[in-house]
């Protein structure tokens, strides 16, 4: 039985990949900020498997280090990592974006994901096995006016992937770097400080992609067979032909 471990599992795309995983047998460490909401994905999914839960938020590297460090010795076999913890906050001009929400995202984007693979990576290579997936975007791919810190935090974690993939191999370590576009989460809703409305338009006239279909790719990824490694994985709704263009009815 396969160990995984998932960050901002609480929400959207790393919930789905906690779901499809309980489905699948594996064991689940889940992690994120909010412990009530944790608690209550442990009672749903210990149904199906067996799950502990770490509460931590990515971007407080004390935090990380204890929670993981915490870890009873038989779950610190962990075979699977999903980096899936990020944010995106504000949509303005550089001249007028808030140094918070910069901070915010190269905090949560960058430094957290370095924070959470560190130590797992060091349990990884005395395995001389695993398998790591960072949930990058399309973002990384095209930059775009009025997000380009939000663009440059994921460009971020493709160079981290690829550096992931050249330093890790040789201990048979996989790396897998996805890089989703519009799914229907809560992304836009933080991103645009609760304002639903405003989020609601981003999904407007067309079919956007769902939580479910990240965790199913995500699932491909890990379940291909040993020989196999899928490097980067690039998803669009149908309607979707680059990061900036999308048809809509």
């Amino acid at each position: 039985m396969k160990t995984a471990l998932i960050t901002g599992a609480t929400s959207g795309i790393g919930k789905a990949i906690a779901e499809r995983f309980a489905e699948e047998g594996k064991r689940l460490i889940l992690c994120g900020r909010r412990e009530e909401v944790l608690k209550n994905l442990q009672d749903e999914l210990s149904k199906k498997t067996e799950i502990i839960t770490l509460k931590f938020d990515v971007r407080n590297r004390e935090e990380v280090e204890k929670s993981i460090a915490s870890l009873p010795e038989n779950w610190k076999n962990i075979d699977i990592l999903i980096n899936n913890a990020g944010n995106a906050h504000g949509l303005d001009p550089i001249s007028d974006g808030s140094c918070d929400d910069w901070d915010a995202m190269m905090d949560g984007n960058v430094k957290g994901l370095l924070y959470v693979s560190k130590p797992i990576i060091s349990l990884m290579k005395t395995q001389n096995s695993g398998h790591i997936v960072n949930i990058s975007s399309v973002a990384a791919r095209q930059t775009y006016a009025n997000g380009v810190v939000y663009c440059a935090s994921k460009k971020a974690v493709d160079v981290i992937s690829e550096g992931m993939r050249i330093e890790l191999t040789e201990f048979g370590i996989k790396v897998t770097n996805i890089q989703p576009r519009a799914v229907a989460t809560d992304f836009s809703k933080i991103r645009f400080k609760g304002d639903e409305e405003r989020a609601k338009t981003v999904y407007a006239g067309y079919d956007a992609l769902k939580a479910e279909d990240i965790a199913d790719a995500v699932s491909y990824c890990v379940n291909a067979p040993e020989r196999v490694s899928i490097a980067e994985l690039c998803i669009y709704p149908k309607a979707q032909a680059e990061p900036r263009m999308i048809y809509r009815k």
